[in-house]
């Protein structure tokens, strides 16, 4: 080490993928130093290299596919390039440990959460039976998990997000590591629960004083717990500063554009027309079954008795965490779920309809999904998909729909010459884009958004909240809009529901509750999405 301070210090690192007999790089003369008990944050879009230089650090990358042209990766006087596999081990999760984004798929779905700690303190530590035990209940305690005597016979999928987040940091912690990686931690979890593993990871890391690398694309966390920043553009570090200094005076060009991207404005200033939408005394309710003959016992009340109107011209934001009922009312609204209650759509009663009678509306009412490679086929080239709802209502000619399909694809911002091709060789946000286009195609005069843009990195979120805006203007669309994205909620809605555990808690003009929120509920949510500078540096 050059630097007593430094406890990693990472010098002109590349990495490359090997297929046959080429190989791509994917990133390119990296240099930085993590330094004792700071928080260094790495950022960028999808693709920039951030996880990949993370997982370099452990060498978690599928070798022999991946190899370092160059570099060196330096520990306690020590290459980790260099390591054999053995020692290598006795470092990986006791001296650096990682946190990853899904939890979900990081635990093991068949052991307890007692088992799957146990193992960590077993294999590093050497403790077995009850002292093992002992140690799970203080990092479960540690973590903030509530009651951990219940929680240690659980299975991961009897947690919530939130939690099973918290047992990821606990096996991370159990061997008190001096680096912990947290690549996007958050990412997957909603706005309160993210604030709250935020608050965490700080505490945890004055308590422990760890060093953290935090990689993640979301800035507003950065700004929040960072004292320094590596900003990353196409397997290149670009800049990196001082966490204030980066936010107050960005030098790089991307920087600037990254900093910048976060959705602005205000809603399309369309003029308030007739009632689209009108909703009253709208249940969602599952049936909870249990006893041999299977009896109703109680309900999962998904929705619960919401009531609103939607104006043609209009957006309406429908927010809230998970499992608030959200998605549940979308599709119920569609009529894609059954429900009761009344649902009017141009004045005419759809909850009285059968599936035969709705369809003949559904060109009229269309949905844009959250995750464009789940909802487009990926048999279909992009004319067939976008073209697929012209066909199925019989609306013009093959010349007609043609022109059509070339009409909507220029209008979301696309070459019509891409509609020979297929959605795999698409961008995220390409591929919103070619969903946006399908929806837009039969000119509906209703568009459900159900979490559009979550999967998208923040410049692209950008442009999707920009082009949808414009095509609000100029066709006087009428958006129901479900999020829990407030950013992206405040820059394209006129009216606002929040929604929390199948209820609505508050509802009205948007400006007015961004403003001033009167519920304690609402106060949380924009709390926690509009996070404030904190005092990392």
């Amino acid at each position: 080490m050059s630097n007593p301070e430094n406890l990693i210090e990472i010098r002109d690192l590349a990495v490359e993928f090997v297929s046959g007999d080429k190989a791509q790089r994917v990133v390119e003369g990296v240099s930085f130093d993590i330094r004792k008990g700071e928080t260094l944050a790495l950022v960028g879009e999808s693709g920039s290299g951030k996880s990949v230089t993370a997982h370099s650090i452990l060498r978690l990358l599928p070798y022999p596919l991946a190899r370092h042209p160059s570099g060196t990766i330096h520990y306690a006087g020590e290459d980790l390039l260099q390591l054999d596999e053995r020692r290598l081990r006795g470092i990986r999760g006791n001296r650096i440990a990682m946190v990853f984004q899904e939890p979900m798929t990081s635990l093991n779905p068949l052991h307890t959460i007692e088992k799957q700690i146990n193992e960590v303190l077993t294999l590093h530590k050497g403790l077995s039976g009850n002292a093992a035990t002992a140690r799970t209940l203080e990092l479960l305690e540690l973590v903030g998990i509530p009651e951990p005597q219940k929680r240690l016979k659980s299975f991961p999928h009897e947690l919530s997000g939130g939690q099973r987040q918290r047992v990821m940091i606990a096996m991370a912690l159990a061997n008190e590591p001096e680096l912990l990686i947290a690549d996007e931690p958050t990412t997957a979890l909603d706005v309160t629960v993210q604030l709250k593993i935020l608050e965490l990871l700080k505490d945890l890391q004055s308590r422990l004083g760890m060093a953290l690398l935090l990689i993640t694309h979301d800035l507003n966390l950065v700004r929040r717990i960072a004292h320094r920043v590596c900003v990353m553009q196409r397997g290149r570090i670009v800049e990196q500063a001082p966490c204030n200094e980066l936010f107050h005076a960005p030098r790089h060009a991307y920087t600037q554009e990254l900093l910048a991207a976060v959705p602005s404005g205000g809603p399309a200033d369309n003029p308030v027309g007739e009632p689209m939408l009108e909703i009253k005394d709208l249940r969602v309710w599952f049936p909870i079954r249990k006893g041999l003959l299977r009896r109703t016992v109680d309900h999962v009340k998904a929705v619960d008795g919401i009531d609103f109107t939607l104006h043609k011209g209009q957006t309406l934001g429908i927010v809230g965490e998970s499992g608030s009922g959200k998605s549940t009312l979308g599709l119920a609204i569609l009529r894609l779920l059954g429900s009761r209650g009344s649902i009017r759509f141009h004045g005419q009663p759809l909850d009285g309809l059968s599936q035969e009678q709705v369809r003949p509306l559904r060109r009229e009412m269309q949905v844009v999904f959250q995750d464009p490679f789940g909802s487009l086929s990926p048999r279909m080239s992009v004319g067939q998909i976008v073209g697929e709802g012209l066909q199925i209502h019989g609306i013009g000619t093959p010349v007609e729909q043609e022109r059509a399909i070339v009409e909507a694809l220029v209008e979301v911002g696309l070459d019509p010459e891409t509609r020979h091709r297929y959605p795999h060789e698409f961008s995220g946000g390409q591929r919103q884009r070619i969903a946006i286009a399908r929806a837009l195609v039969l000119k509906p005069a209703l568009i459900l958004l159900d979490e559009p843009t979550s999967a998208l990195d923040r410049t692209v979120q950008r442009q999707v909240v920009e082009l949808l805006r414009s095509l609000q203007r100029k066709y006087d669309l009428t958006y129901l809009f479900i999020s829990h994205d407030l950013a992206v909620v405040k820059a394209l809605s006129h009216q606002l529901v929040v929604m929390r555990q199948g209820r609505v808690v508050e509802q009205g003009p948007a400006k007015a509750i961004f403003d001033a929120p009167q519920h304690i509920y609402t106060r949380q949510l924009l709390e926690a999405a509009f996070l404030a500078p904190g005092t990392a540096d």
